[in-house]
């Protein structure tokens, strides 16, 4: 499952302590226990195959191991910078896309009828073994010059 790391910083113009969470962070499995992902490219080369635990979603694991996918809005399902395509026997497992997902898909270059977002595909068990393809380009409606704080 994700980890949330909370760290204490202090305000220097208040006195009281914040505790900020950091989403998205992942903490790798032992090696040979995590669920396998395949992330290719848009030739479908193999990029990198990976492990990552149950409830990781997949763009937090592609900035895990250094994988170009965007998320230029975090996570936060305002964009489509972290699209992704996937197998059907992995797109059929997988819950129905919420409304907010699916309008950023409208928007998405190369949209196939296996595009998710990589920030809302947790992963499963069932998930083992996932290929996420990356598009050859990405369409980014954000914030036009927007990076995402990850790279």
């Amino acid at each position: 499952m994700s980890k949330i790391t909370y760290r204490r910083t202090v305000d220097a113009d208040a006195p009281t302590r914040r505790v900020i969470a950091r989403h998205g962070e992942v903490t790798r499995p032992e090696p040979g226990t995590g669920i396998k992902v395949h992330f290719k490219d848009s030739k479908g080369n193999l990029l990198k195959t990976v492990e990552a635990n149950e409830g990781d979603d997949l763009l937090s694991i592609a900035h895990e191991y250094d994988i170009d996918l965007e998320g230029a809005c975090e996570g936060s399902v305002a964009c489509s910078t972290c699209h992704v395509i996937l197998t059907p026997e992995h797109f059929d497992l997988l819950p129905e896309p919420e409304d907010d997902e699916n309008d950023m898909l409208d928007m998405a270059f190369g949209l196939t009828e296996t595009s998710r977002l990589g920030c809302q595909v947790k992963l499963t068990r069932e998930l083992d073994g996932v290929t996420a393809t990356l598009p050859s380009a990405t369409r980014n409606m954000f914030v036009d010059g927007k990076k995402s704080a990850h790279h």
